[in-house]
């Protein structure tokens, strides 16, 4: 009896911080495309993309020797890769390319579809299996998420809105195939060695895609450039991947529900852009559609 209760207390500690984890990796993905925005206006977006890639990588390295980390074993190199295709190099790529086209508040509206993508991942990918009532408010949410946005009158271009699909497909596959890895290697390990996996790719393109001259970009295009290749492209799976594994990928992941609100207010903060005041009630709907999918996620 005494072991069932340590037991079933463990299992809601490890949910509780979960969601603590899952929640500051979503505040830290926030900024990530009003970021994103920013540097791709004077940067070349496959040279950001790669160079993001690399400076993470090579930042950890720094940490993987520090900790003495094992390596990978062999059958954890293809999930890695699939980690590597999806968040180093797919997601960070397509957006970049996306933002040549539309702005950040209308990219944003895709994340909303974020949560579904990477619950849809984590049934196949991760073996979970949600109860119906979690894809009510799993698909609620999303559909809120997506109808306020387009409700502001969004400009929009077909080629920006195909790429940030793309994308979101390629972040959901990441996000469920590296919380699932995370359960044996480790939360941060798991980001950490799809970079240095990646390493070698991106060090040659950043190489070639590096522009002539630098004097041209400016200090809050630089600041961008830091932002996402430390807190998007590292610090922030940090957390996402631990709170994940923790607390399951469906039920965790719908807290991404919130990065679009979150993203929204930095990009009429920061950038100036639109955004409506009907934000607080949708963002109320979206917070109780979260509970409710977290109730029902297991």
């Amino acid at each position: 009896m005494e072991r069932t209760s340590n037991l079933q207390n463990r299992v809601l500690e490890n949910g509780v911080s979960g969601w603590i984890n899952g929640l500051i990796g979503v505040v830290i993905f926030s900024g990530s495309l009003p970021a994103t925005r920013v540097a791709v206006a004077e940067f070349d977006p496959v040279f950001l993309t790669v160079a993001r890639a690399t400076i993470a990588a090579l930042l950890a390295v720094g940490l993987l020797l520090l900790f003495r980390e094992k390596r990978p074993a062999r059958q954890q190199l293809l999930p890695l890769a699939i980690v590597a295709l999806g968040v180093v190099l797919g997601f960070p790529l397509l957006t970049a390319l996306a933002l040549q086209y539309v702005t950040s508040a209308h990219s944003i509206v895709f994340v909303g579809l974020l949560p579904l993508a990477t619950a849809v991942f984590g049934v196949v990918r991760g073996g979970e299996r949600p109860r119906p009532v979690f894809w009510f408010f799993s698909i609620l949410g999303s559909l809120l998420v997506v109808g306020f946005a387009l409700a502001q009158g969004l400009s929009a271009s077909p080629q920006g809105d195909i790429l940030m699909l793309l994308a979101i497909l390629a972040c959901g596959l990441g996000y469920a195939e590296g919380a699932k890895l995370s359960r044996t290697l480790g939360g941060w390990q798991v980001i950490c060695w799809a970079l240095v996996l990646a390493l070698p790719v991106m060090a040659a393109l950043t190489w070639w895609r590096m522009p002539a001259s630098f004097s041209t970009i400016s200090t809050p295009a630089w600041f961008s450039l830091g932002y996402v290749s430390l807190f998007s492209m590292l610090i922030g799976f940090v957390f996402w991947y631990r709170g994940l594994a923790q607390g399951g990928i469906a039920a965790v992941g719908q807290l991404q529900l919130l990065q679009p609100f979150f993203g929204l207010a930095l990009a009429a903060t920061l950038l100036h852009e639109h955004v409506s005041i009907g934000m607080l009630g949708v963002t109320v709907a979206v917070i109780a559609c979260v509970a409710g999918a977290k109730k029902f996620a297991r």
